[in-house]
């Protein structure tokens, strides 16, 4: 983990890079998806510092989820007085099983990757209509193994917090302000009923230590961050496309 005075001036460069990168785009303001959790929290906190509150409007998304997350999210939209828009993507979702069904039986894990892919089409539908960017929530742990919904959850316009750890995100949040009730609660995407770390079998600290370190003494943990990393880089690269020379192309210029 950054040291605190490496972490503040590391957070301090992020939110300058908001501000530029939103100028630099043509664009206003930005839309993010608010989910009660520390990520969205955090980015909420800084977009807000680097763009001004009435340049930030959080999207509160719920689809069968559990309603303290609501209640979190709210808190902190009111924290940081920033317009919170809610869409309930229950029905919707039900709806879209139900007719996907009708051709193909979905696996269980087909079914929880539908809720974020809804909700980032959400996210679009807003931010394109108000010519806003979606500001990314995804932390570094997540992408190292593959914690991530495919065109869910892990896309974005662009991200602010994609080269911190867990442990650093936290950290920021306290420097922020983010209310204690999203800092102290566990990391849960709100699908499964279960913690993240009950779902992938490892802390967040052990995968912060790979991260920095390459190793850990836990060799089961190593073991299964290291199937996670190798199975999951699909997600972190580009889509794949096959390429051949095409004489002037713009593309390659």
């Amino acid at each position: 983990m950054l040291d605190e005075e490496n972490l503040k001036k590391q957070m301090e460069g992020a939110i300058k890079w908001i501000a530029e990168y939103v100028k630099k785009s043509g664009v206003k303001g930005v839309v993010l998806g608010l989910s009660g959790g520390k990520d969205s929290a955090v980015v909420l906190a800084m977009a807000v510092k680097a763009l001004g509150k009435e340049n930030v409007i959080a999207v509160s998304m719920p689809c069968d989820s559990i309603v303290s997350d609501f209640n979190d999210a709210k808190e902190c939209a009111d924290k940081f007085g920033v317009k919170l828009l809610t869409v309930d993507l229950s029905s919707t979702y039900a709806d879209l099983e139900k007719e996907v069904s009708k051709v193909q039986e979905l696996s269980s894990e087909a079914c929880i990757n539908i809720k974020p892919r809804l909700r980032m089409t959400t996210l679009y539908g807003i931010a394109q209509s108000l010519g806003y960017l979606v500001i990314g929530t995804g932390n570094l742990c997540e992408a190292m193994v593959g914690y991530t919904t495919k065109w869910g959850d892990s896309a974005s316009d662009f991200n602010p917090i994609a080269n911190f750890t867990v442990a650093e995100v936290l950290k920021m949040g306290e420097y922020l302000g983010v209310p204690d009730c999203i800092i102290k609660k566990a990391p849960n995407d709100g699908l499964g009923g279960k913690t993240d770390e009950e779902k992938m079998g490892v802390r967040y600290s052990q995968i912060a230590e790979m991260i920095e370190t390459g190793d850990i003494a836990d060799k089961i943990a190593k073991e299964n961050i290291l199937k996670r990393f190798n199975s999951s880089k699909h997600k972190r690269d580009g889509v794949p496309t096959y390429k051949f020379d095409r004489k002037n192309c713009l593309l390659d210029m």
